[in-house]
C-alpha cells in the first residue's frame, strides 16, 4: 500500500515544488516505486520532470473534472522507479469548476483508491493557496510535508496552514498528520537563517527535520533544464540533502514506529545533519558553508540579510 505525503504550503516560493520534485527522484533513486502527482495549476512539477506541459492530454485535470481513471495520463520519466500525474495551465479553472461537482473534496483520493497498490510512495505537488485543489490533496494524505522558508515572513503564514490541516482532519480525513516541517533556502552566511531556525525548532520540537535544503544556485538552475537535481548535478549539497531526506524517510517507513522523519532537537547544530557521514565527523555538504566546494555553489546573499 503506497504511503501518500502532500508536499504543502500555501505560501509561494518557498521550495514546495523543488521538495515535491527532488524528494520524489531522490525516493525513486532508493528504489522505491514513486509517483508523483502534479496538483499545481503552474504545473511546473511536471515540467521540472522534463515534460511539455502544453502537449498534454489527459492530464489530472480531466481526471478530477470528469472523474475519469487516472492511469491513462500517468507518465514515466527518465529516472527508473518515478511516474508522473501531471498537470497543465487549465487545471487553473478546477477551483471554481469543482464547486458545483458532488464530493467536490474528495474526488482526488478516489481517483488515487485504483493505483495506491501500484506504488511505495506517493507525492503530491500542492498549489501555493489553501482552496479546493490543497484540500483534495489534504483529504487523499496520510501526511503533509511542510517546506518552510529560512525567513520571517514564511513563518507568519504556517498557524494558517495548521488551522487547516486541524478542519481536514475534523471533516474529511481523521487519520491526517503532519510528516515534517522542511528548513528550506537556507544561507548561513546570514545571522537571519540561523535565527529562524533556532525559532522554529524552539516552537515544533521533533517535528523539525534534522535535515535543511541549502539555497544554492544548482537547485534553481535545474528545473530550467526540465531536469531534478539527481540528474543536474548529483555532487550538488542540494542533491546531497534530498538524498539524505529520502533515506531518511525511507528509514521511517522501515521502522514504522514513528510519525517524524528526522528527529528535530532544540538544541542541536541548526544547520542540521546531510548524512551519516556528517555525523562521524566529515564536512556537512548538506548547507553552504565555509568550505570553497559549496561557497562556490551557494547564492550571495542579499542585502536585506
Amino acid at each position: 500500500m503506497s504511503r501518500v505525503i502532500a508536499v504543502c504550503n500555501q505560501k509561494g516560493g518557498v521550495g514546495k515544488t523543488t521538495t515535491a520534485v527532488n524528494l520524489s527522484t531522490a525516493l525513486a533513486l532508493e528504489g522505491r516505486r514513486t509517483l508523483l502527482v502534479d496538483l499545481d495549476p503552474q504545473a511546473n512539477a511536471t515540467s521540472g520532470c522534463g515534460i511539455d506541459k502544453k502537449s498534454l492530454s489527459p492530464s489530472i485535470y480531466q481526471a478530477l473534472l470528469d472523474a475519469e481513471p487516472i492511469e491513462p495520463a500517468i507518465l514515466a520519466t527518465p529516472i527508473e522507479n518515478l511516474f508522473l500525474l501531471p498537470a497543465q495551465p487549465s487545471l487553473s479553472g478546477a477551483e471554481v469548476e469543482l464547486v458545483d461537482l458532488p464530493n467536490r473534496e474528495t474526488r482526488l483520493r478516489n481517483l488515487l483508491q485504483p493505483v495506491l497498490h501500484s506504488y511505495d510512495q506517493i507525492l503530491i505537488d500542492c498549489p501555493p493557496s489553501l482552496g479546493l485543489l490543497t484540500v483534495n490533496a489534504l483529504a487523499a494524505a496520510e501526511s503533509v510535508l511542510i517546506p518552510l522558508q529560512c525567513e520571517y515572513y514564511a513563518l507568519e503564514g504556517l498557524s494558517q496552514l495548521l488551522e487547516t490541516i486541524q478542519l481536514v482532519r475534523g471533516a474529511l480525513n481523521p487519520n491526517l498528520e503532519i510528516e515534517g516541517i522542511l528548513l528550506t533556502m537556507a544561507d548561513f552566511r546570514t545571522k537571519l537563517t540561523t535565527d529562524v531556525i533556532q525559532e522554529v525548532r524552539r516552537s515544533f520540537g521533533e517535528k523539525v527535520y534534522d535535515i535543511v535544503i541549502p539555497r544554492s544556485i544548482r537547485l534553481s538552475e535545474a528545473p530550467s533544464h526540465g531536469l531534478p537535481i539527481a540528474l543536474y548535478d548529483p555532487h550538488s549539497s542540494g542533491a546531497k540533502a534530498y538524498q539524505a531526506l529520502a533515506h531518511a524517510i525511507k528509514k521511517e517507513k522501515a521502522d514504522a514506529g514513528n510519525t517524524w522523519t528526522g528527529q528535530g532537537n532544540p538544541g542541536a547544530d541548526p544547520r542540521g545533519t546531510a548524512s551519516p557521514a556528517s555525523a562521524a565527523g566529515e564536512e556537512n555538504r548538506a548547507v553552504p558553508g565555509p568550505s570553497s566546494g559549496d561557497s562556490a555553489e551557494s547564492v550571495p546573499a542579499s542585502s536585506e540579510n
